[in-house]
């Protein structure tokens, strides 16, 4: 049986909502799924690199939680 793992990338538009990107892992396959608009794609290097990608353009979601 294959370990499934998942994690997340949040970040906040200029207008205070949150926008979350999952990313899961399921043995060497990772497939990014963002919760405000339903877009999916995998990736097999630097998933969470392409989600913080995905919600800076699609959502100008750019303000980091962790205030990094």
């Amino acid at each position: 049986m294959s370990e499934i793992n998942t994690s997340k990338v949040s970040r906040w538009d200029q207008h205070g909502r949150e926008h979350v990107v999952r990313v899961r892992r399921a043995g060497s396959r990772r497939t990014i799924r963002c919760e405000t608009c339903g877009w999916c794609q995998g990736a097999q290097f630097l998933p969470w690199l392409k989600a913080e990608e995905h919600l800076a353009q699609a959502h100008q979601a750019t303000v980091d939680p962790a205030g990094a």
